[in-house]
């Protein structure tokens, strides 16, 4: 077993830039990703919500040949040009692909693909339908994409767990590095789910904010006048390392990875058990395994998602986590800015994560006017950004998904 796991580069595709430099300066500005979308889908479909956190469409033709590109769901785009950022970001320009291990995550796949070639068939026969279509619509499309790229032979692997997707791609990616079948796993997440079906549907169970009028504050997490999340889409990577190969080729390390946790609800397909008791029990096994206690912990990127039910439990269990220590810990909840990417919501939130902890800087949570008081103890970063303590500290950030899956990575800074 090695003894500690890296970070050693990192790359994002975000409604708020097309890398991580454009994402962190936009998060540290408070600026909202989210806008009314330049399409006529609210008329055509009749949809209530016509809003949504998009990735600026001239990022993919301005990052991959037209050829390459047609061959790939955007879900895949999405990870493909994150994860180049990230492996030249980490200067792995060769690596060994014995050794070389791709952990990925989507929630939902190839919307796109698949429901195009459903139009397809329907408007003009089945001679019509692209025959990558099913290659570009599988849920593993992004990790083959990246995995046949960067050649990676150790193992190339997909996760999918709803909104706790790359989150726990990235502690699969731990697990592995910890167990030393890789030396190098390229690990988060992406997902390009904007689409009318999805809209319509998240609508319909009454999870989408109708905020139409102000697209740009519709993502209000804590506040007390939240109506429910932001649709948006993107993609992170990170780069892991055990630290003997990162430090044997000279790397430089944003963070170590501690260690992570994992727990299910079991308690409704789509609404959180209202306690946050599983939640926090992941996040203490993400605490206990990484040696952590909670007076290190100064830092956590929180899953508020800006639902009216579904930011009090995880408060809840924040606040029982950390104690009597809850107001050292600068909690901010960036989807305010990003929207909520689902299953690649984890990996860039973890990379703002590990950015908080190298720049000793937590992120913004913006458009609170009041928080809500069922919202109690924890201690949120608001409108601009705050100081994170020097010396050695640690972070968390937390994913949870439809299904009941809870999902949580300890970082501390180096």
């Amino acid at each position: 077993m090695t003894s500690k796991v890296v970070v050693t580069g990192i790359g994002a595709v975000t409604p708020l830039g097309a890398t991580v430099d454009a994402t962190w300066e936009a998060i540290l500005a408070g600026q909202s990703g989210v806008h009314t979308m330049d399409n006529d889908w609210s008329e055509k479909y009749g949809l209530a919500v016509d809003f949504a956190a998009q990735v600026d469409p001239q990022v993919v033709p301005d990052n991959l040949k037209r050829v390459q590109a047609k061959r790939l769901d955007p879900s895949s785009q999405f990870a493909l040009i994150s994860a180049r950022e990230a492996m030249a970001d980490a200067g792995l320009e060769e690596t060994d692909p014995e050794r070389t291990a791709v952990s990925w995550a989507t929630g939902i796949g190839g919307v796109w693909t698949l429901l195009d070639a459903w139009d397809t068939l329907q408007e003009e026969g089945p001679r019509r339908v692209m025959p990558l279509t099913v290659p570009m619509l599988m849920p593993n499309g992004p990790a083959a994409a990246i995995g046949m790229e960067f050649k990676a032979r150790a193992g190339v692997q997909t996760l999918v767990s709803a909104c706790a997707s790359s989150t726990e791609s990235l502690g699969h990616a731990y697990d592995v590095l910890a167990s030393g079948k890789a030396d190098i796993i390229i690990a988060g997440g992406s997902e390009a789910a904007i689409h009318p079906i999805t809209l319509a549907s998240f609508n319909s169970m009454q999870a989408l904010s109708r905020r139409t009028d102000s697209p740009e504050t519709a993502s209000r997490p804590y506040d007390i006048d939240r109506d429910g999340f932001v649709m948006g889409e993107g993609a992170g990577t990170l780069i892991l390392e055990t630290e003997e190969h990162a430090k044997a080729r000279g790397a430089k390390i944003y963070a170590e990875v501690a260690s992570w946790g994992i727990s299910n609800d079991a308690y409704h397909i789509t609404g959180g058990e209202p306690e946050g008791k599983h939640a926090l029990a992941a996040m203490q096994q993400a605490l206990d395994a990484g040696g952590l206690t909670a007076s290190e912990i100064k830092h956590v990127n929180a899953h508020a998602t800006s639902t009216p039910v579904g930011d009090i439990p995880e408060s809840l269990a924040i606040s029982e986590l950390l104690g009597d220590n809850v107001s050292d810990a600068l909690v901010s909840a960036t989807k305010s800015m990003t929207g909520h990417l689902l299953g690649g919501t984890g990996a860039v939130e973890a990379i703002l994560t590990v950015k908080a902890l190298q720049t000793r800087t937590a992120p913004p949570t913006i458009n609170i006017d009041e928080v809500d008081p069922k919202v109690k103890g924890i201690n949120i970063v608001r409108d601009t950004p705050a100081d994170l303590p020097s010396g050695d500290i640690a972070a968390i950030t937390n994913s949870f998904g439809f299904g009941g899956h809870n999902a949580v990575v300890a970082f501390r800074s180096v």
